[in-house]
């Protein structure tokens, strides 16, 4: 429908035509109740023609005018005139990012800088469970003052286009969203939208991911011939790699690119707002490359010393942190170093003064001793206990502390909860089994972090006896907020120390969460509460400070060289930290030899397995040397060097020593297995839930095994939701029998005799891991009580 100057659109006075396209017309209109001018897009006539598409346009028009964000484009009405529906927005000044890139590609700056816009306004829309699905640079404005606004949210899944749009871009291919029907614009759509397959809001960030690409190489990710060759580019090409565009892309920036444009939507970012963190990151990086240490700004009323307290672990090291505020001009930070002896910093608190400080260590190879110092001090002085570790110091000035605490997993240790005045005098014990505490603000009640066996997933209680939060994993830093209504803490993965902060309240619900980091150890609330501050590292091992809001906005305070520990924050914002000096590695003697030697190779060097000869080790390194790219390495015994077989984690070699079995990099990991010589890696799990370990173990094949599933059988230890179970039938190996009876929480140790029914995933890894015949077990799965899959390998 063609208008002319003049006419109304509803209440809506045309002023001139400014665009037209396959989605409609756009007209630049004045409401005459506002006095301001509007841009209406009139939609195309055959609307009218499908009144159920009508009303799903107006249900989707509504949910695109609820969200109000900066970056998205703000609806004000729809209607109808005539024949056709129509719907009014507000009026940009500026041009698409495709006029834009007609000019060719964008610098790193601003393709950073656009890109960060772009994935805050997505993250919006999904909060709300609005998906794009037709996500492509025509839909992308870029106004005058450089503001990124997203177009036609909520109508791209309902329009038929028009054939031959006027951009003489290729058009969107079809709207409706159900299974089995293409929609989607060629070139930007996801492979499962190619595929005809439900698309949700991780097809908008493979989409995103081709913008992003286009925008540093001025070139398409995907582009063909025909539609269907750009189709199948998508389904199996890889775009070329932008470092061999010369433009200098940063390494962080390119694995941005490809952590969007994953075929697999399970191996993607899993939300638009990581996409968001990560580029901050990068922005982050590249002030602190070209400055040195980035300062954080500070109040002009006040700047605060800062103590920070070392932890050493093996190796002394020079720290220090600071806390700065939130506003006004830049300052340097003031730091205090505090510890001085070579040993291990477990947990320190301020004192209710806010001048002491408590802590406890393990200092030169001696058992761990409460020591207490003062901020402006170096002296520390040792509390006449030993074996006792800090947990939390309540305001009235009672301790809880861990008695004879050990080892719970590798980050955690698990010891008897007891009650200690500062003042001093006898313990009293409250509970066993418990890795972490916090007082109440009033001091008289605790939370606590309890669990019974390593390898499973601890668990919150508040108060004690009652569960308020269980984990897949693990949790850990568990701190009340000064009005005591939120819980902050750390949920971790159950492999490692990688997870996010999470912050409920006293029932349990959550509230609000952090990204998803490789490290995060450490938590405090800010003065007020107004944030919550914790360490961390989105890829490698060292942990910069971070602060996030209520609202769930995250920034950087600090970045040093090396990885930092947040131990506490005093009422006055000064900040308690440590720098770890860390390394981690494995001494082990070659066959024959009589002598031990340091079989390490970076900085954090875990082995995984042994040959049975004793002449070749597997081991990972997940430290600072590799970033985010965790890898698998192969060393021989005798101190040659090491070789790197893949990216991944863990390792387990089968019997004849020819395969490894490893977990991927990717963000819902799968299981590879990777030739130690000559042969190419295969994928041995495609499926959309987590792996994190295998071993091989010793196997009679079941006779109602199909036959071409001979060989190996498989599950997946955990899913999203819980911590699941494996459960074989009829399977009888030579020298164990699977699987003894079980309930969550709880296994029977394997054993000779008859086969029972179920055996939790943990237990079953950690007794078989050493088995070395031919059959892998990787976690479990529960589909119908029985075993999910055979596979052969």
């Amino acid at each position: 429908m063609a208008l002319t100057a003049a006419r109304k659109i509803g209440p809506y006075e045309i002023l001139d035509q400014i665009g037209a396209g396959g989605m409609g017309v756009v007209y630049r209109a004045r409401d005459p109740r506002l006095g301001r001018e509007v841009a209406i897009k009139v939609l195309p006539a055959s609307f009218s023609a499908d009144a159920d598409r009508l009303q799903r346009f107006a249900q989707e028009a509504r949910a695109a005018a609820a969200l109000n964000h900066p970056n998205i484009l703000a609806i004000y009405d729809i209607g109808e005139s005539g024949d056709a529906p129509y719907v009014v927005s507000e009026l940009l000044e500026g041009e698409t990012l495709r006029d834009r890139l007609r000019s060719g590609p964008l610098s790193i700056r601003k393709a950073i800088d656009y890109a960060m816009q772009i994935a805050r306004g997505l993250t919006a829309a999904h909060d709300k469970g609005i998906v794009h699905r037709d996500l492509k640079p025509e839909n992308l404005f870029i106004t005058n003052d450089g503001r990124v606004k997203i177009l036609d949210f909520g109508l791209a899944k309902l329009i038929h286009p028009e054939e031959g749009s006027a951009s003489g871009e290729a058009p969107t291919v079809q709207v409706a969203t159900d299974a089995g029907v293409v929609m989607g614009t060629v070139g930007y759509m996801s492979p499962e939208q190619v595929r005809g397959k439900a698309a949700d809001h991780r097809s908008d960030l493979f989409a995103f991911g081709a913008i992003l690409y286009e925008m540093l190489s001025g070139k398409r990710a995907f582009h063909g011939e025909t539609p269907a060759d750009t189709m199948s580019a998508i389904l199996k090409e890889d775009p070329p790699e932008l470092s061999e565009t010369g433009r200098n892309v940063p390494p962080g920036l390119e694995r941005v690119v490809n952590h969007c444009l994953e075929k697999s939507p399970t191996q993607r970012f899993q939300s638009a707002g990581d996409v968001a963190f990560n580029l901050e990151s990068l922005t982050e990086t590249s002030a602190i490359s070209k400055g040195g240490l980035r300062t954080v700004t500070v109040s002009r009323k006040r700047q605060w010393l800062v103590p920070a307290l070392v932890g050493v672990l093996f190796l002394a090291a020079c720290a220090s942190a600071y806390f700065l505020g939130m506003r006004g001009h830049i300052a340097a930070p003031t730091f205090h170093r505090l510890t001085f002896r070579r040993g291990t910093i477990m947990q320190a608190r301020f004192a209710p003064d806010g001048q002491a400080i408590v802590y406890g260590a393990a200092l030169e190879g001696k058992p761990v001793t409460l020591f207490t110092t003062r901020f402006d001090s170096t002296d520390s002085r040792p509390f006449d206990l030993q074996d006792t570790q800090l947990a939390a110091i309540s305001r009235s000035g009672e301790m809880a502390v861990l008695l004879h605490a050990r080892p719970f997993g590798a980050f955690l240790q698990s010891g008897t909860l007891a009650r200690l005045p500062l003042a001093g005098s006898a313990a009293r014990e409250v509970l066993d089994n418990v890795q972490g505490a916090d007082w109440t603000p009033e001091g008289n009640d605790l939370a606590v972090i309890q669990g019974n066996v390593a390898g499973r997933p601890n668990h919150i209680e508040f108060p004690v006896g009652h569960v308020i939060y269980e984990p897949q994993g693990w949790v850990s830093h568990i701190r009340f907020s000064h009005d005591g209504n939120l819980l902050a803490f750390l949920d971790h993965l159950p492999t490692g120390d990688d997870g996010r902060l999470v912050v409920i309240d006293r029932k349990g619900n959550r509230r609000f969460y952090s990204s998803f980091f490789t490290t995060v150890q450490g938590v405090a609330w800010s003065p007020g509460d107004k944030e919550v501050w914790f360490t961390a590292s989105p890829g490698g091992a060292a942990r910069a400070l971070y602060a996030i809001d209520r609202s769930g906005k995250e920034r950087i305070l600090l970045r040093v060289p090396g990885t930092l520990t947040l131990h506490d924050v005093g009422s006055e914002g000064r900040a308690l930290l440590g720098q770890d000096n860390t390394q981690y590695g494995f001494i082990g003697m070659a066959p024959g030899e009589k002598a031990e030697r340091n079989l390490s190779w970076f900085d954090w060097s875990a082995t995984n397995d042994l040959s049975p000869d004793g002449k070749i080790a597997i081991f990972s390194e997940s430290g600072e040397a590799v970033g985010a790219k965790n890898g698998v390495f192969m060393r021989n015994t005798d101190g040659s060097p090491a070789v790197r077989l893949a990216d991944g984690t863990g390792g387990s070699l089968s019997p004849d020593g020819k395969w490894l079995a490893v977990t991927s990099n990717e963000s819902m990991s799968q299981i590879d297995m990777l030739p130690v010589g000559a042969g190419q890696p295969r994928r041995l799990t495609h499926d959309s839930l987590q792996h994190f370990r295998a071993a091989w173990i010793p196997v009679v094949i079941p006779s109602r095994c199909p036959r071409r599933f001979s060989r190996t059988t498989w599950c997946s230890e955990w899913n999203p939701i819980r911590a699941s179970w494996c459960s074989v039938r009829e399977f009888q190996p030579p020298s164990f029998a699977l699987m003894p009876a079980a309930k969550s929480g709880n296994s029977t140790p394997l054993r000779p005799g008859t086969p029972r029914e179920f055996l939790s995933c943990a237990a079953f890894a950690s007794a078989l891991m050493k088995s070395r015949i031919s059959i892998l077990i990787i976690g479990c799965s529960l589909i119908s009580g029985w075993l999910t899959a055979c596979t052969r390998f």
